[in-house]
This record gives C-alpha cells, structure tokens and sequence, in this order.
C-alpha cells in the first residue's frame, strides 16, 4: 500500500514536500494547517504579522498534546510520538502535503528509493471542509485515518466517500438543526439566509433551510457568496437585504465571508439586523479587526464547549511577553523572571487558554490516536479484534488496523469530556449557545447564555440559562421577525395565496369552534352542549333556555293562569249564591258548573307548560289541555243544543225536551269527553310526549322543550278539539235569532267566534315560534280561548243577577215567549 503512495508521489513530484515542524518517534502523527510562515524547525519565532494565530495554535497544540504523552507512563509507555506539520496554503500545496504525509518520504525521491517510507499513523487537520474533502478521499482510500478538529460539513460523514474520516468536532447537521430549534424558541419565523458559496456553507444551509422548514421557520431570501468572488454578488446580497422585511439572517459561513459582508453592510448604513452565526466565525478574534465590527455586536449561535488544557503555552508565551527567562531555561540571554509578572492588564488572542474551543480539539484528536495506539499495543493474542483473534503486529502497523482500534476508542480527558466516535466518524453534539456582547478594535466579548445537547430528549435539547442577552444593534429586548403576527387564540391561520407558509391571515374561528392557542392552523369544533365564549378561545356550556316561573314570560302568563281561576271561582260562588234565580236556572245551572269547573281545568293546565319539562310534566301537559277543552266544550254545546231544541219546538207542550233532557245531557258530555280520552291513551301508550334538549333552533343555546312523540296523537287531539268547537259555533250560529231574552246562544256564537280565531291563528304560530317562544304561544291560546268562553258566557249573566236584579224574574226572562218546563 504504502509503496503504491510512493510511486505516485514520485511520478507527481520530484522532490517531497518539506514539513515546517518535524520531530521524530516511534510512532508519528501529521498534521495539515495554514499558519503560512514565519517560523522553522521545532522552535518558535513570535513573527504575529506573519502567522494566522488561530492555526499557529493548531499546530502548537498538537505538539504540546505530543509532548505531554511522550512524558506521560499511562499511555504508549516505551515508545515515543512524533509529529511531520506542514504549513499548507492553497489547494494544490494542501494536496502534495497530504500525499507526502501517507509516503512518508522526508528526503529526496529518486525511483530507487521511492519505497523507503515513514508513513504517519494518522492526518489531523485541515480546518477547513473543502480541502478535508479533498484529501481525506484521496487518503481515505488507503485507510490512514484522517482526523479533523474543526471541518464541521455534514457530507464528511459519507463513509462511502470518506471511508477513514473521524472529526472531534460536531457535524454541521447538528448545528444546522439545533440553529434551526434556536429561530423557533425565539419565535423568529421570517429569516433571510446567507452562506458561503463552499462545501462548508451550502451544505451546512441546506441542512438548516431542511430543519428549518420542519419547525415552522421560512426563509425569505437565501443567496451566497465567496470572498474572492465578484463584487456584484455582495451589491445584489446587500440589495436584497434592504428589500427584504425579515429582521434575522442566518450567516452560515466563514470568518473571511463574514468579514466582507460584515464591512459591505456597515458601508450601506443598514442596521437593526439580528445575525445568528455558525461556529466558524462566531469567536474568531480576527473580527475584531475589521471595518463594522459593531455590525456583529448581538449576534448568537452555537458553538463548541470552552476547556482547558492547562500548561499550554505558558512558558514559551511568558518569557516572550516579558522577555525573562524562567527557571530551568537555557535562554541566557534574558535575564531571569522574578515574580512580578502578571497578565492582569493584558490582552490577546493568544494568551487566551481559558476558552480553548476548537483548540481543545486538536488536544482530544491527538489523544484519541494515542488510544487507538495504546488499544492495538495492549492487545494479547486469541484476544485479538481481528479474524481468529489475532492482534496487530507491532512491528509493522497498517493503516487499516489503527482505523479500527481508531473507530473504536472511548476515553475520558483529564476535564472530563467523554470522546468517542459513531458509525459515521462523528463526535457527539455538545454545543454551548454564545451572545457576542461587545465587538471593539481588538476586544471580543462573549456571554454562554445556553446549551444543546443532541443526546438528551427533543423537549429538553435546548435550553437556556436565564443570563441577559445584547441582541443586534445592541438592544436588550427580543427583535421580532415574522412575515405575519401570531394568531391570537379564537382565530386561524390562513395561508396567503403564492406565499410561503409563514405569511398568513389571522380569521376568527367560525360559530361553534374556538382555538385555544396562539397561530392555530384549524378551529376545534365545540362539543354540541357546549359554545365559544365571546373571544372564541374557549367551550362554556351552552345557556340552557326553559319558560321558567321566574322569567317575566312566565311569570306574567301564570299570573293570567291563576287570575283566570280566581275569576272562575268567584263567577261559581255567584252563581251558587244565585242558583235559585231564574237567569241561572235558565241556563242550565248544573252544566254551568259543570262549564266553570271546566273552565278552572283550562287555566291550571296552563301551568303544565311552565317550568323545566320533564316526562311526567311533557305527557300530562298536552292530555290534560284535550281532557279539558273537550269537556268545556262539550258543556258549551249541551247548552247550545238545549237552547236549539227548546225554541225549535212548535207547541210549548212538545215533549221533545225529554229526548235531551239532564240525563241525556249529561251522557253527552260525558261521550264527548271519554273520545278524547281514548286518543289521549292511545297517543300515550304508543308515542308518548318526552323531554329534548332542542339543540337546532338556536346554535348557542339549548331549548328545553317536549318532543310531541307522536305527531299523529297531538294534532288528534287538538283537531277533535277543533270538530267540536266548530259544531259548537254552527248550533250557536243557528239558534243567534232567537228571542233575546232567553237566548244565550248569540254570547255561546261570539265565544266559539273567537275560540276559532284563536286556535285558528295559533298553528302557523305554534310552527313558526322558536324555542321556549312555542310553549309561550300555546299557553296563549288555551288562556285567550278560556278568557274568551269566561267573558262571553258568564259575564254578562254575573252583570245581569248584581246589577240589575229587576230583570232576573221569570216574568222578564219568558216575555211574551212560551214558557218552557224543565
């Protein structure tokens, strides 16, 4: 394998690539960063001009992680680690490093001697997605694994492309959702979106416009760009931004695109805007150097957890800043440290070990390949993870066999952070949620104001730590960014036509359905007992609607009941006072009570009607109201058929009253009366009346009212109600010219005239009347029919036998008539 890697190279090249740090080992590790020059060798040269010190600490971490394990009697004891770094800027020159890396050559190539290799056990780095794809394809073929600190695209997690790939940072797929989770906690649903225009950038917006859609985020504009791209990319990027209504951007890019845009945008005066950052920029103290860094002042995102690797650095570090030597150096030149040093007042990027983020991952990269090393050292044989279990052997190392101890480690660092890898090469998601408070000339200041983490629940993924925020523009209240204002409970979403699904119209529910939360996208329907309240964000039991006794209506209507009653039994004293008087016993004194007694049914029926109806009440209410009418109609037309048929005769002797005499009246009465009570217990037997909760008539209440059960069975009872009235009014009609003053059949006309009109009148009332209104109207006719009977019949009498007594004889009641015997 090796010797293939090696006559590539020669075929490529002519000469290896140099490294700019080399130590030798037993064991060696490359890496690949780009801190371009100013130093050689394994000695520092503080050149800061000359060297990107974010990358510069790369590298030296990596050889202060080596150097600690060479001194450490833990892991690989008796053998040493080396290290091949190479400064790599540009495509091309990180391609020949990669490649020189996997030869192992160090010297020149010649044909000869092309197989002659030390090949490294693994390959930290690049920073970047885009050059790690490039070569960690390439390697990955030969199985050297390929370890990145902070190339974060998801697409790296392709074990098909990138087969030997393991990163110690988390994969954009985690940020990317757990940015996604962040724009929905905020409640930020119009956001613009703008990226780099590399594999990092598209790929990691394409995983957050994904997550984003999933929780109701839209994004009005998504454009992207490069730094070395053309100037008219970021005019039309910062035109769109002023046109666009949305107040959040998602910047998924680098530091170097953030930069620019970061500049263009402070030259264009646009403000007010809140950015939400990817890790790859959010704490680059480079940021602070450029024109419109107050641009950046609020933004948030996630970024890597902050450690510590204590005693990086500070020796090198201190004897530069204060040009002494410490102990135990061998530096001459300077004079020897004493004491009164301190950092307290000073600033940089570089003394900053207290929040080594990414830093810490190369730390945790090399110490993971000193596991698998350890692992593949310790293994004994029959034990072995390999075919009949066989062990490495020692003396000749494959690349494939540290891949596997590799995807296989599981330690636990000295801060006590778990490392280990998944199936795809990836570490777990563990994301701090950072606010960039203050950005000044050479200043960052930075707040942890939350936490993600994957492995939990989804509930409780995200959380925060109640730490205020500065938000863009350097406000201290949450910017809003919605294309539409939340739907209050009592309304719903309506999508506006041609618009994402963010941009909606707020609708109030229709009748019967509420919504009880805020930008509901569908109305619940009430239950059929229960109605929205006034807002509509709530079911209450609908108003329950009866005539009840303590209603105006009701009371009103029973106050007629009992009056009428009342009347009735003062109308019956009088004429028991006066039973003896010719006007009473003219007029058939026995069904004259008969007829009050009637009567006084007629108007406590009434209060049947009244009140909650329940099954007793719902089947006596409608028979009672036959029973009775028949029998005070029947009594009505035995008195008109008597007054008929005595003044019909043609000799006062005829005995023709003797076919309808008392008994024959009585009888009469009485048939009439048992018809009607045969309908009554049919209708009862077969379909009796019962309570309902109408809930049809009226869509917020409930009418208490009782179901006729059988339609058949009431309108029989009240049409024969009906027969007999309109009998009644014909025989009356017939006898309306007899002598006057024996003759009530005009007054039994007139009270059966406007019995008809009533009940007449009542059945397109009773059909039309909504609700409790029906009942209202049927006690309405019974008490103007009972009024009606009362007033005709018996008033008029009751005037006659008080005030005017002279004419309540014998003599004046037969005149010049016949008289007639009874």
């Amino acid at each position: 394998m090796i010797t293939r890697i090696g006559k590539a190279v020669c075929v490529l090249q002519g000469r290896a690539h140099p490294p700019e740090l080399f130590k030798a080992g037993d064991l060696m590790l490359g890496g690949i960063f780009t801190f371009r020059t100013g130093f050689r060798g394994t000695t520092l040269s503080f050149s800061f001009s000359s060297i990107n010190l974010r990358e510069f600490k790369f590298a030296q971490t990596m050889i202060f992680a080596i150097g600690e394990l060479n001194q450490s009697p833990d892991l690989l004891p008796n053998r040493t680690l080396g290290y091949k770094i190479f400064n790599a800027c540009g495509m091309s020159n990180i391609m020949k490093s990669a490649i020189d890396l996997a030869n192992g050559q160090r010297t020149k190539i010649y044909e000869g001697n092309c197989t002659k290799s030390e090949t490294t056990q693994a390959v930290l780095g690049h920073s970047a997605s885009t050059p790690t794809m490039g070569f960690a394809r390439i390697i990955g073929r030969f199985q050297i694994p390929v370890i990145s600190h902070f190339a974060t695209c998801a697409c790296l997690s392709n074990r098909q492309e990138y087969p030997s790939f393991f990163r110690t940072i988390t994969s954009d797929y985690h940020q990317s959702r757990a940015l996604a989770k962040l724009m929905k906690h905020f409640g930020w649903t119009w956001v613009g979106a703008i990226s780099s225009s590399n594999d990092y950038g598209i790929n990691g917006m394409t995983t957050f416009i994904e997550a984003a859609q999933e929780e109701g985020v839209c994004i009005e504009y998504y454009e992207a760009f490069q730094q070395t791209g053309p100037i008219h990319e970021l005019a039309k990027i910062v035109e769109v931004v002023k046109r666009s209504t949305s107040k959040v951007i998602m910047a998924f890019m680098t530091h170097r695109e953030i930069k620019v845009l970061a500049a263009e945008l402070y030259k264009h005066n646009i403000t007010g805007l809140q950015l939400v950052g990817s890790d790859a920029w959010l704490t680059d103290h480079s940021l602070t150097d450029i024109e419109g860094h107050s641009i950046l002042v609020g933004s948030i995102g996630f970024i890597v957890s902050r450690a510590q690797i204590p005693g990086q650095f500070v020796k090198d570090f201190w004897e530069y800043m204060f040009d002494c030597s410490l102990n135990g150096t061998a530096n001459m030149q300077r004079m020897p440290c004493n004491g009164s040093e301190s950092l307290h007042n000073i600033e940089s990027f570089f003394t900053d070990v207290s929040e080594l983020r990414f830093t810490n991952n190369v730390y945790k990269s090399v110490y993971a390949v000193a596991h698998a090393l350890n692992n593949l050292f310790e293994c004994k044989d029959g034990m072995g993870p390999f075919s009949n279990g066989d062990c490495a052997n020692i003396d000749h190392i494959e690349p494939w066999q540290v891949l596997h101890y590799l995807q296989n480690v599981n330690f636990t660092t000295k801060q006590g952070e778990q490392v280990f890898f998944d199936e795809n090469g990836d570490s777990p998601a563990v994301y701090e949620l950072i606010n960039l408070k203050n950005v000044t000339s050479g200043a960052m200041q930075i707040a942890q104001i939350g936490v993600y983490n994957s492995a939990l629940p989804s509930d409780n993924q995200f959380t925060m730590n109640g730490i205020p925020i500065v938000w863009g523009g350097g406000i201290y209240r949450v910017p809003a960014s919605v294309c539409s204002e939340s739907c209050v409970p009592g309304t719903r979403k309506v999508l506006q036509k041609g618009q994402p699904v963010c941009c909606y119209d707020c609708i109030p529910c229709a009748d019967g359905e509420i919504s009880n939360v805020t930008d509901s996208a569908e109305c619940l329907k009430c239950h059929k007992e229960f109605w929205p309240n006034g807002r509509r964000d709530t079911c209450i039991i609908k108003e329950i609607e009866y005539l009840s006794f303590s209603e105006i209506m009701g009371f009103i209507l029973t106050l007629f009941c009992l009056s009428g009653v009342i009347v009735t039994a003062i109308i019956a004293w009088i004429f028991f006072q006066f039973r003896e008087t010719p006007i009473v016993r003219a007029n058939n004194s026995e069904l004259s009570f008969l007829l009050l007694f009637s009567l006084t049914l007629c108007f406590l029926c009434s209060l049947t009607f009244i009140g909650r109806p329940s099954e007793w009440s719902c089947m006596l209410r409608h028979t009672a109201f036959g029973i009775t009418f028949v029998l005070c109609i029947s009594c009505v037309l035995g008195k008109t058929i008597v007054v008929l048929m005595a003044f019909r005769a043609k000799l006062p002797s005829s005995n023709v009253m003797k076919w309808f005499g008392p008994t024959q009246q009585r009888l009469s009465v009485l048939a009439f009366t048992l018809v009607q009570v045969v309908i009554c217990i049919l209708w009862l037997t077969i379909n009796p009346p019962y309570p309902v909760k109408n809930m049809e008539t009226y869509r917020d209440k409930i009418i208490l009212e009782c179901a006729l059960g059988s339609s058949i069975g009431f309108w029989a009872v009240l049409g024969y109600v009906g027969l007999l009235a309109m009998l009644c009014f014909i025989m009356a009609f017939l006898a309306r010219n007899l002598p006057d003053n024996f003759n009530e059949a005009k007054f039994i006309n007139f009270s059966m005239l406007i019995f008809c009109a009533v009940w007449i009148t009542f059945i397109p009332a009773y059909v039309s009347s909504p609700g409790k209104f029906t009942v209202a109207v049927e006690i309405f006719a019974i008490l103007a029919s009972s009024y009606g009977l009362l007033v005709c019949i018996f008033i008029p009498k009751c005037v006659l036998i008080l005030l005017r007594p002279e004419q309540n004889t014998k003599k004046h009641m037969m005149g010049k008539s016949t008289e007639v015997k009874y």
